[in-house]
């Protein structure tokens, strides 16, 4: 059985127009539709307003509203967006529009079902975010080229682990890989420094939006 577009419905923290301040579309301007809701509670997250809360919204209405915008590129984030069954038909209509849309998810659940024109960039879960057992290993053979990995790493323990795992499962032969350094807990220097030593194949990135707008919610 389908349903309208006005009779699905979805719990929604914010919508706002913004700077991509991460993945390889960084920079670009792009509709960020954050979800409510999370199952897991990592020691560095910076969204923790979208655990609860939203309102209810239709996707009749999240589709006017980001139609308003004009924009190019869509991305879907959370929380944890997945966790809303409902994700999933967002993700494929915002894809029907005509949009270039990203999906950026925690990687506790799986990713099979998402439309396969969606980028899907796929967090892995260090030991120092304290949600490492989480990790839904199963998501990293369904990624493809279209897709990208994102290390979010807290210290050089993290980095030690995220280097294994890369050189064990060759990550980069999947998709592009990100390494990120939490703000505040791991110099960015100093990550730059060790993925030159290291000869690493991966990006390495700060969070352009939090240089930006520093404190400022929905930017």
């Amino acid at each position: 059985m389908t349903h309208s577009s006005a009779e699905i419905q979805l719990r929604v923290s914010e919508v706002f127009y913004s700077i991509q301040g991460e993945t390889r579309r960084i920079g670009l301007p792009t509709v960020f539709i954050r979800l409510t809701g999370c199952p897991m509670r990592c020691t560095y997250c910076d969204t923790s307003y979208a655990f609860s809360g939203g309102e209810n919204r239709t996707l009749e209405s999240l589709l006017q509203q980001v139609s308003g915008f004009a924009p190019r590129y869509v991305t879907v984030t959370g929380g944890e967006p997945l966790a809303q069954k409902n994700c999933l038909p967002l993700l494929r209509a915002l894809c029907d529009a005509g949009y270039r849309v990203s999906l950026e998810t925690g990687g506790a659940l799986p990713i099979g079902e998402v439309d396969p024109r969606v980028m899907r960039v796929l967090d892995i879960k260090t030991p120092a975010s304290g949600e490492m057992d989480k990790n839904c290993w199963d998501n990293l053979p369904r990624l493809n080229s279209h897709d990208e990995i994102k290390f979010v790493l807290c210290d050089e323990a993290d980095y030690v682990w995220a280097v294994a795992l890369l050189r064990q499962q060759r990550l980069e032969e999947k998709c592009a890989v990100t390494f990120s350094p939490v703000q505040d807990r791991l110099s960015p220097t100093d990550l730059a420094e060790w993925i030159l030593r290291d000869r690493l194949p991966v990006r390495m990135q700060v969070q352009l939006h939090k240089i930006l707008w520093p404190a400022e919610r929905g930017r």
